[in-house]
């Protein structure tokens, strides 16, 4: 990871968002202190009602093997 100045940073903006869709991260600075990462984006989010309908799937399999939610949460306390 690169590390730039801010000042240089809006300078060279465009170039830098170049160097980025590359896959080059940089790290900015002021006076010296880290304040800012300009990082390529990752894959985009996932549709959340698919997720939604994931978590609900994984939910419906789960079981409590007979026992409750009070008893579960009580078990291992004095």
């Amino acid at each position: 990871m690169s590390t730039i100045g801010a000042y240089e940073a809006k300078t060279h903006l465009p170039a830098l968002l170049e160097r980025v869709e590359r896959g080059e991260q940089f790290t900015i600075t002021r006076h010296g202190k880290a304040i800012a990462r300009l990082v390529p984006l990752g894959d985009p989010p996932q549709d959340a009602s698919r997720l939604v309908d994931e978590l609900r799937q994984i939910r419906s399999g789960a079981r409590l093997r007979g026992l409750s939610v009070r008893k579960l949460r009580d078990t291992g306390r004095p």
